[in-house]
């Protein structure tokens, strides 16, 4: 792409490497006239700024010369103080040698020159200066004059040696860029000389044996030392010749790709694989010299460039001097002509101002640019980065902790030639080793089932009480008769509350609150309602004796009162059999034992109510405990009890609840101290969810109080939910329930940090198959296909992603609807292999396609089965995902081809045929004796539809004026050969192919739109009648899966406007393929893209 211009029939030179801003030499060339005549020379120094968009170039200083140029440089001689810009060196006519003051010029100062020579007996083409040592200066001249010059004594010059035999001209001096005292001179005859300064001699010579080398250029291998180039100016050899001074018999290659003789060649310094060229047919190309191939190519030009040169401190940037009076900045990485086009439209409309120059009396339109159609406004950069934006090392990590990365490894200077192979290393990066070890051993104790060594390990390991607690409740769930063992764990033990009792009852019970008032008379001791006396201990041991010493002496006679008295109402309410009548009595006198005992003997249902009035009236600090546990109320106890005592409202839940209410009470629990209690409460909540079994909530509430994010943190947190579900699957025997999304994402989370230390296998046991978490289901299927071959052999997970079936749209033709029904039966897939969509990953929209789809695009080779490859069965394939085709080195699955060949009429059968088809083919099934092959379809069908018509209207004025699109029949062929109008039935296109038409159509249609040129509507209106071949064989469905790739591959190219990529891909496509598929639509394909490319559309 152009960045700046300047007209100038003028030598050029770029400021060296380290002077900022970027400044570009011109000395009025010598050999070249204007206009004008005149002889008049002047150097000059421009700015080059490339913020500036506008291509005009400052110029920052002038100075008229005595003599024309033939050759100028730019060295760093005197550059180390800030005032100085180096020095400027011109070689003239009559060995003129001029050395001027970048400085001086740029300041407008008189004194710019700083030296001239004239010891030189011709003009000096030919200059160069040391890499090395900035001082020294390399000139040649005629008669195979070569002078070094120290630059500090600008006076007197050195010989590298002996004058060459036969005297001839010097075209070009160069240094060698690794060795300092190495210097090359060529001539025009095609002959090099290789000197060496130590020596003063000639150290080798290099001449073609063709005796048709007209060297015009010549450079050293920027880090090759035994490399250079040569160009040739003749005609009748436009090569550049690539030399290696240990083989200097002949070239090591050759550079063929100008038509005519090269002017001028230029290495770039920063990337030994960019090498200019210009020659005299107008082309300026850049070459790859190891590959030899052309990486760039300007836009051509209608003069000779005579001159290009790299720019040293900017290697994108080169500079090209044409024998039209033109010097041009260039980029090589591409970019768009379209700003600067409108900057120069504006340029000239703004230069007339709008205003009325010729007093008609009304202001200037608007400029009006003439579109140019054949030029391009989108220039592309170089095929390959250059080196100096290229990559030098590069790392990223890949899924399962691999991390990838390559490096250009060091090579000696003399393997550059040779292809060195690229390596790209992959390691697996472990940085978790304590939480891989723990991991370890929770899998080794889940594989071998002795998780309850693994809890003990654990309680022993545990550095707070809570762990401890924990990991023991983990451990009870393990073992037999857990509730007993909760019970414990709780503080609370049958034999040791056994042993409490028997103490108090031995010890007396003391009784803090009085003994309610009873009549004297009646009042006895307690020891005297069982025993006599103390003397009568020793009785107590026989059974007889107690019962004799129950009874008492002062034996009553029974008396039932019938007075109005409680007493009497009681006695009345019994001797009725009114239990409800006594009880209530009973209760109103607040005689709640004789009620109890009554209600008892009237029933369940009175006993219960007569429970809740009880505890209703009695309030003590037990009443509450007494009243639940009796009426089984056990909701209330989680609703009403004191927070602080939830280890006695789950000892109650352990011992009196049912197993099916038993886990919805802890649970209760849970929830109310994790919702009511503080941090530790919160945390004891953990104990009733791994009581109840509920894994879920235990992860939700461990997560709300505990930090997940760190790795140990999270291998603590699975430890207890692995082991947990693990004591419910073997209490219930069954697996328990899936995972929720909390559960899910901490269980994906620590299977993803397992997998990226590497454990696929080990992070895959962790993810339940039943889960139907969106989460979980797609990091199985990702780690299943990570596992490559190690799980060939095992079932791959279901699809996580929702299946879009893209599938061919069926199709009988009219010989297939004759075949027999078996037939029809061999086309079913096979139960084993469900039916994929054939064409889902090649139909999805995808990026725009970019300059490395030809590596990836491959066509395999098919064979040829124009007959039958439309009836192949689906393609079968495995439940695994769907990834595109061009990610794979197999382009399409693979297709049943094993069914009986079924001859189709169609385009499989057109007038032309490919020997290589009849040759390879499947063999042909036998057709019957009386069928007639219908005509062949090579023109669009006649009598379309009037919805067809609309949409072609170009094919409906064909068809109305009577002409014919070109290879169609004549006419009374076509009367031969034609069916029955109601026999011919047009097809709907495959669904899957729509995307085809649609797009063809709509580049048709946009460069018809405008298209100037009547030769380019010609080939536009040929494309819509020629794309109609195309859409026959895809209803028809007569294409190979190769070159339906294709197809759609270039669709997708069109569509994001890269024509040339789908230019490849058509080359591929039509090099891979059988002539006789492809002959009647890719040509036309060709040509459209072509255009579509001229006309940037």
């Amino acid at each position: 792409m152009k960045l700046k211009e300047i007209e100038r029939t003028a030598v050029q030179a770029w400021s060296p490497a380290n002077n900022h801003p970027i400044y570009l030499a011109t000395g009025t060339s010598a050999q070249q006239l204007d206009a004008s005549f005149s002889t008049n020379a002047t150097l000059e120094i421009f700015e080059i700024d490339f913020r500036d968009p506008s291509l005009d170039m400052k110029q920052k200083g002038t100075l008229p010369a005595s003599n024309r140029f033939h050759k100028l440089i730019w060295g760093n001689f005197g550059n180390g103080s800030p005032e100085s810009s180096g020095v400027i060196i011109g070689g003239g006519d009559n060995g003129v040698l001029t050395m001027y003051s970048a400085h001086q010029i740029l300041a407008s100062k008189s004194e710019a020159v700083i030296g001239q020579t004239e010891k030189h007996s011709g003009p000096v083409r030919a200059l160069d200066f040391n890499p090395f040592q900035s001082n020294l200066l390399a000139s040649g001249s005629n008669d195979s004059e070569i002078f070094i010059w120290d630059l500090n004594n600008f006076s007197v010059p050195m010989t590298p040696g002996a004058k060459s035999q036969p005297h001839e001209d010097i075209s070009v001096v160069s240094w060698n860029r690794q060795v300092q005292h190495i210097l090359s001179s060529a001539h025009p005859s095609g002959k090099a000389v290789v000197w060496d300064l130590r020596k003063n001699e000639p150290i080798i010579k290099v001449s073609d044996h063709s005796n048709r080398m007209h060297c015009s250029g010549m450079a050293w291998h920027p880090e090759v030392a035994t490399q250079l180039v040569l160009s040739s100016e003749d005609d009748r050899l436009p090569v550049i010749q690539i030399w290696d001074l240990r083989f200097a018999t002949s070239p090591l290659s050759q550079l063929e790709g100008h038509t005519r003789g090269v002017l001028s060649i230029s290495w770039c310094q920063a990337d030994p694989e960019l090498l200019l060229s210009s020659a005299k047919d107008n082309r300026i190309l850049c070459w790859n010299p190891s590959m030899g191939e052309v990486v760039y190519e300007l836009p051509i030009r209608s003069q000779w460039c005579f001159d290009v040169q790299w720019c040293p401190r900017n290697p994108t940037v080169f500079s090209a001097a044409t024998f039209d009076g033109w010097i041009n900045i260039y980029s090589v990485m591409g970019g768009s002509l379209e700003a600067q086009q409108k900057t120069q439209a504006d340029k000239i409309s703004s230069s007339f101002n709008n205003l009325d120059p010729f007093g008609t009396g009304q202001t200037l339109p608007p400029l009006q640019v003439p579109e140019q159609v054949a030029q391009t406004t989108l220039i592309p950069p170089l095929k390959k980065p250059p080196k100096w934006i290229r990559r030098p090392v590069g790392v990223s990590f890949a899924f399962g902790g691999k991390l990838i990365t390559f490096g250009l490894t060091k090579v000696p200077g003399q393997q550059v030639q040779q292809t060195c192979p690229r390596q790209v290393f992959i390691s697996q990066v472990t940085t978790e080793t304590e939480f891989l070890v723990r991991s370890r051993e929770l899998q080794m104790a889940l594989q071998s089932g002795n998780l309850v060594e693994y809890c003990k390990g654990k309680i022993q390991t545990a550095k707070l009480q809570f762990d401890e607690n924990l990991w023991n409740f983990l451990k009870v769930n393990l073992e037999q008769e857990s509730r007993t063992k909760l019970l414990k764990l709780l503080g609370y033990s049958k034999d040791d509350l056994q042993k409490k009792i028997s103490s108090c009852l031995s010890n007396g019970i003391p009784d803090k609150q009085p003994l309610p008032e009873a009549d004297e008379m009646n009042a006895v001791q307690p020891g005297q309602l069982l025993i006599n006396s103390s003397d009568d201990v020793a009785a107590v041991s026989s059974s007889s004796a107690f019962f004799d010493n129950l009874i008492p002496q002062d034996m009553s006679t029974l008396e039932i009162p019938v007075t109005a008295d409680t007493d009497g109402l009681i006695s009345q309410a019994l001797l009725l059999g009114n239990f409800e009548g006594a009880v209530e009595v009973c209760m109103r006198a607040e005689r709640f034992a004789d009620a109890i005992i009554l209600a008892i003997a009237g029933g369940e249902n009175l006993l219960r109510e007569t429970q809740k009035r009880y505890f209703a009236k009695r309030k003590t600090k037990i009443s509450l405990l007494l009243s639940s546990i009796v009426q089984q109320n056990w909701q209330d106890i989680v609703r009403t009890c004191d927070l602080q005592s939830w280890k006695e409202a789950l000892a109650i839940f352990l011992t009196y609840s049912k197993q099916e209410d038993y886990t919805q009470l802890c649970d209760m629990l849970g929830a109310r101290l994790e919702s009511e209690g503080d941090a530790a409460l919160s945390d004891d909540a953990c104990l009733c969810y791994i009581s109840s079994g509920n894994v879920e909530r235990l992860v939700e509430c461990w997560v709300k109080n505990h930090e997940t994010s760190s790795p140990l943190a999270l291998q603590d947190l699975i430890e207890k939910v692995m082991v947990l579900s693990r004591s419910i699957e073997m209490l219930r025997g069954t697996a328990g329930p899936a995972p929720g999304p909390v559960l899910a994402e901490r269980i994906t989370q620590y299977a993803s940090l397992l997998a990226s230390q590497g454990c696929l296998a080990a992070a895959m046991n962790y993810l339940p198959s039943s889960s139907k978490e969106l989460l979980i289901r797609q990091l199985r299927d990702r780690l299943f296909h990570a596992q490559g071959e190690n799980v060939a052999d095992q079932q791959p997970p279901p699809f996580p992603y929702t299946h879009i079936h893209v599938g061919v749209a069926k199709h009988v033709s009219p010989a297939a609807k004759s075949s027999s029904t078996s037939e029809g039966a061999a086309h079913k897939p096979s139960p084993r292999h469900p039916e994929k969509p054939t064409y889902q990953s090649s139909f999805t929209p995808s990026a725009p396609a970019q300059s490395s789809v030809p590596s990836l695009f491959t066509p395999q080779p098919m064979p040829a089965m124009s007959v039958t490859a439309h009836h192949a069965a689906p393609p079968q394939t495995n439940a695994g995902p769907q990834t595109s085709i061009y990610s794979r080195g197999s382009p399409y699955p693979h297709y049943n081809l094993g069914l009986p060949p079924v001859a189709v009429p169609g385009p499989a059968q057109e007038s032309w045929t490919d020997p290589s088809a009849a040759r390879g083919g499947l063999q042909k099934k036998k057709l019957p004796e009386k069928f007639t092959p219908p005509a062949p379809i090579t023109a669009p069908v006649m009598s379309l539809p009037t919805e067809l018509q609309g949409i072609h209207p170009q094919l409906s004025r064909l068809q109305e004026s009577g002409q014919s699109p070109p290879g169609a029949p004549k006419e009374g062929s076509l009367q031969y050969h034609q069916l029955p109008v109601e026999r011919v039935e047009r097809k709907g296109l495959p669904p899957e192919h729509q995307g085809l038409k649609t797009t063809f159509d709509d580049l048709v249609q946009r460069c018809s739109a405008i298209a100037t040129d009547p030769k380019t509507r010609r080939k536009l209106e040929d494309a819509l009648q020629r794309l109609e071949c195309l859409y026959e064989k895809l209803r028809e469905q007569a294409l190979s899966p190769t070159i339906l790739m294709g197809l759609h591959e270039i669709a997708r190219c069109i569509e994001a406007r890269n024509y040339q990529q789908g230019l490849l891909v058509h080359t591929q496509v039509v090099s891979s393929s059988s002539f006789s598929e492809v002959s009647g639509f890719m040509p036309i394909l060709k040509v459209l893209m072509t255009i579509a490319g001229k006309l940037n559309v």
